[in-house]
């Protein structure tokens, strides 16, 4: 794994966070002391924290170890997992919608929806806020997802 105190990934939590704090006001981590320990804060935080990138079909480029656990994957698979996966492909329709109107509104705060595990299991989040990433110059840098609310699905469970 690159590791919180990675220079590029620190870079990348310092933009997530900024773009959360300017959206809807609010922190998710403790912003005191450097950007590193920030990023630290962030990866070991209790919630879920996902990101991923601005390409044509995106790619998580983001990952805390909360939804590393959940996603049950290590760092560099969830880094060259396309977004779209983390949903099975009954559940993409609604997905691409919530990104759309992610997109068009700049943050969602009341998202649920059922997503997938790389083993298979599901599971339902609820209460998902999902943000659009900008830098500083206000250049779209992808989107990201929080939560602390999810539930598990049993095999063949409606979402």
């Amino acid at each position: 794994m690159s590791g919180p105190s990675d220079p590029a990934l620190v870079a990348h939590v310092q933009v997530l966070l900024d773009s959360l704090a300017r959206l809807l006001g609010r922190e998710l981590v403790d912003r005191a002391g450097p950007a590193a320990w920030q990023a630290e804060r962030l990866f070991q935080a209790p919630f879920v924290v996902v990101s991923h990138g601005t390409e044509a079909d995106p790619i998580l480029n983001y990952g805390n170890a909360a939804a590393l656990a959940l996603w049950e994957m290590d760092w560099e698979t969830l880094t060259r997992t396309p977004s779209r996966l983390t949903a099975e492909p009954v559940h993409r329709d609604e997905r691409a919608r919530l990104l759309a109107r992610t997109r068009a509104a700049g943050y969602v705060d009341d998202y649920a929806g059922v997503r997938v595990s790389a083993s298979g299991r599901r599971f339902r989040i609820e209460q998902a806020i999902v943000w659009n990433l900008a830098d500083d110059g206000g250049v779209h840098r992808g989107q990201a997802a929080t939560f602390d609310r999810w539930t598990p699905l049993e095999p063949g469970a409606g979402g």
